[in-house]
């Protein structure tokens, strides 16, 4: 797979199929979106929300959460709203997320089978890692826009004048639903 890719940006590159996404590092709309990386929303969400290349800053991971107050999350909402710009945060789940009723102890299995071994995992949990913590999943999706939302807005090192709302998109038909906080 990997090398069909490569030749094909190779093409896109020859071909100077990159032109038409040429912008800037600063986002028009001088807004962030904190979203699943879920693979139905790579086009759906630019598309349901009308916004292009150069418009937003977008920040993907499992399930479009703040797992650690000082994680990447926070520090890309950081770059974005002090290097950036940016003066909105919008978060938005999606229906049918995988993340949702994500297990530690079932993901340390598939660990365990894929071969990491037993030990390994033992002395990740002596060096400080709460897996249970840290690869936790949610049962309710708004309940977990409305943390993450909390999360964003209680920070004390993002600034009290950025908004912050939550959204849950619809996988399947793009439609966005407000979460009230």
């Amino acid at each position: 797979m990997i090398e069909d890719i490569l030749e094909y940006n190779k093409q896109f590159v020859e071909n100077k199929g990159y032109e038409k996404y040429i912008t800037n590092k600063y986002p028009d709309k001088k807004i962030a979106i904190l979203s699943c990386m879920d693979t139905r929303l790579t086009e759906l969400l630019p598309a349901a929300l009308g916004i292009k290349n150069g418009d937003v800053k977008m920040i993907k991971n499992a399930g479009g959460i703040i797992s650690h107050p000082f994680g990447s999350v926070i520090r890309s909402l950081m770059v974005a709203i002090y290097e950036l710009g940016v003066k909105e945060v919008m978060v938005i789940a999606h229906s049918d997320c995988g993340a949702c009723h994500m297990s530690s102890a079932q993901m340390i299995e598939h660990m365990k089978a894929r071969g990491i071994k037993q030990e390994t995992i033992d002395m990740i949990r002596f060096c400080g890692v709460d897996f249970d913590s840290w690869l936790y999943g949610f049962g309710d999706t708004e309940k977990s826009v409305r943390e993450t939302v909390k999360a964003i807005l209680d920070h004390p090192l993002i600034p009290e004048d950025v908004h912050v709302s939550g959204f849950i998109i619809d996988s399947i038909t793009g439609a966005l639903t407000p979460v009230v906080a």
